[in-house]
């Protein structure tokens, strides 16, 4: 315990009192020794981190606890499931650096609900470098992340309808094989019609 308290910055007491409220998880026991590792470490960094930047310790509890009970990267990236998206994985104190202020337990309760987080040990994993950012230039602009997530929760119902349009369509006439290789051609679609929408949009307001 002194060990880590040195190398974490911090005195035994406070490491005890972190203990006490959860914030990291037991330590490995063999007999009257007590083994901690480099997540105990890295956790104790990323509270730091996160009180640094103003965040209160219920909070960090409350962060911790969702990561914790997070979504694992298998069950987010699924198994044998093909992707044209690059997961990203991220420290805690890199995802609160990304959304300056806005990495509350709710907005990461919601990214967890989502399906765009997930956790690998003591790692947080993006399900998608393209979607990470987009949503971080947004926050970036002004536009609460929690806008964000509730815009994001709305595109995936009806991407999930075109989704299964095409499919559909494509297995009414072709082997299930080539849903792979036309789905470039449903991409285009998906971009033109959403370009040609928000232009619509926009010459409304001439």
């Amino acid at each position: 315990m002194e060990e880590l308290a040195r190398l974490a910055g911090i005195t035994v007491r406070t490491l005890r009192f972190y203990r006490e409220r959860k914030l990291i998880r037991p330590p490995r026991r063999e007999g009257r020794i007590a083994w901690y590792d480099d997540q105990h470490l890295a956790r104790l960094r990323t509270i730091s981190a996160l009180l640094e930047r103003g965040h209160t310790l219920s909070g960090i509890a409350e962060l911790a606890d969702a990561l914790d009970h997070g979504r694992g990267v298998a069950d987010l990236l699924g198994v044998d499931t093909p992707t044209e998206e690059e997961p990203v994985r991220l420290t805690p104190e890199e995802l609160a650096a990304r959304f300056e202020g806005e990495v509350t337990p709710e907005n990461l309760a919601a990214a967890l609900e989502l399906g765009y987080l997930g956790t690998d040990g003591n790692e947080i994993v993006h399900i998608s470098r393209r979607l990470l950012d987009v949503s971080s230039a947004l926050v970036r602009e002004g536009i609460p992340l929690a806008e964000v997530l509730a815009a994001g929760k709305r595109v995936r119902e009806h991407t999930d309808a075109l989704a299964d349009m095409f499919a559909r369509m494509v297995l009414r006439h072709a082997p299930e094989d080539d849903l792979e290789r036309l789905r470039p051609l449903a991409r285009s679609v998906v971009e033109a019609e959403f370009s040609l929408a928000l232009d619509r949009r926009l010459h409304k307001r001439d």
